[in-house]
């Protein structure tokens, strides 16, 4: 995660720039951050260019939808008891401020009108 927020931060990076900003203050090395963005890369996350002698990585998925995808993934695994499941979800965001609630229900309410459509 820590790799692809860096992605999405810088836009595009190398294996060296993001080892830079990330790796050594971690303690970890050129290689694994290779490999992580290669890894990344065949998962489809990211996508990569040839430039010189350096590959560039940027993103193909923006934050917003890898987290609707990861939780999209988890509800549809629990079909069984969706509801439990989004109440796992409330109750974990239960220090949201009032904003990005009305927000939330201001989306929910939207998308109960598109069904009733």
């Amino acid at each position: 995660m820590a790799v692809l927020e860096h992605v999405w931060n810088a836009g595009s990076v190398t294996a060296k720039h993001a080892h830079a900003e990330l790796g050594r203050a971690r303690g970890i090395s050129l290689n694994t951050v290779q490999s992580t963005l290669e890894r990344l890369a065949r998962k489809g996350l990211l996508g990569r260019r040839k430039a010189g002698h350096a590959y560039w990585y940027s993103s193909h998925v923006s934050r917003e939808q890898l987290i609707a995808d990861v939780v999209g993934g988890l509800v549809g695994r629990l079909r069984g008891d969706a509801a439990a499941s989004l109440m796992a979800f409330i109750d974990a965001v239960d220090d949201l401020d009032e904003d990005t609630l009305a927000t939330l229900e201001a989306e929910l309410q939207r998308r109960r009108r598109e069904r009733s459509s």
